[in-house]
């Protein structure tokens, strides 16, 4: 009986999701963006263009049956960046969201279930942190650190696990008096068990819209971080420098700018639209 009704559960949340046009579409376009990335050396015509590669004959060459998307100032073919680009925004996602989200989720279930001094800690904390503009602190970091994908994470995760923090414990102080909970309690569970086999479950539903949707910032944050120079540097495929790159030959050169420009679109439409249709099918704020 349980089978089945796990079954009937996972079989009605599908359709839920299915019924959701942007939810569809969303995953869809992470599904391509994480195709493109994992098979980026066999689609791509030039791999061999992701690295230092000068093409000097070839410099700013238009898109054509050769170049899809031109070649930019050292004649390399811009396609085969921007699909490698991909791979960069992907690798940033998982380090940033890998660690911030559980950090932050332990902490947030920490503050909200024990109460005193650890909320008093852990929210002052979180508190401190999101009155920073993100921005100015993941440039501070990032004018400390050496420019690259490492020090790029670490200035992003810094900022990020807080808003995991505050969303979990939000989350927790709501549920930590529900008879369940009491109910655990008084059977001899321990705080180990409360938190993680009670009410962790009931937070992976605003766990998994709040990273979904954050992916798309992260993108959108790294590739900003990049095009400011403080972010991975050439001749490393980003995003963001890629479109840096190209801007200063505008408007003649439009292609070397709208490739990796539509890339960053693409990508953090496809997180939005697949997180606002989790957030619609979970019924949840995040």
């Amino acid at each position: 009986m349980s089978e089945q009704t796990g079954l009937s559960a996972g079989y009605m949340t599908w359709y839920r999701f299915s019924r959701n046009p942007a939810a569809v579409i969303g995953g869809l376009i992470v599904i391509s963006v994480l195709l493109m990335a994992a098979i980026a050396p066999w689609i791509t015509p030039f791999p061999e263009h992701v690295g230092a590669v000068v093409d000097f004959r070839n410099r700013h060459t238009a898109p054509n049956a050769v170049n899809w998307f031109g070649t930019d100032k050292a004649g390399r073919d811009i396609f085969s960046r921007t699909i490698f680009g991909f791979r960069v925004s992907l690798l940033l996602v998982i380090g940033v969201l890998g660690v911030s989200v559980p950090v932050g989720a332990v902490l947030g279930m920490i503050s909200g279930y024990f109460g005193g001094w650890w909320e008093r800690i852990i929210t002052g904390l979180t508190n401190v942190m999101l009155a920073m503009p993100p921005l100015v602190m993941a440039l501070a970091i990032g004018n400390i650190l050496q420019p690259n994908l490492i020090n790029a994470m670490i200035a992003i995760t810094l900022l990020w696990w807080t808003w995991h923090a505050r969303l979990v414990y939000r989350v927790t102080r709501s549920i930590a008096t529900e008879d369940f909970i009491e109910a655990a309690r008084l059977a001899g569970a321990g705080p180990f068990h409360i938190l993680f086999r009670e009410i962790l479950p009931n937070c992976i539903s605003v766990i998994s819209v709040k990273t979904t949707l954050d992916a798309a910032f992260v993108i959108l944050f790294g590739a900003t971080l990049s095009f400011l120079g403080f972010g991975v540097k050439p001749p490393t495929p980003d995003l963001g420098s890629m479109v840096a790159d190209g801007r200063q030959f505008l408007p003649e050169k439009w292609w070397e700018v709208l490739a990796p420009g539509f890339a960053i679109f693409y990508a953090t439409l496809g997180f939005n639209l697949l997180g606002d249709g989790l957030r619609d099918m979970f019924d949840v704020e995040a």
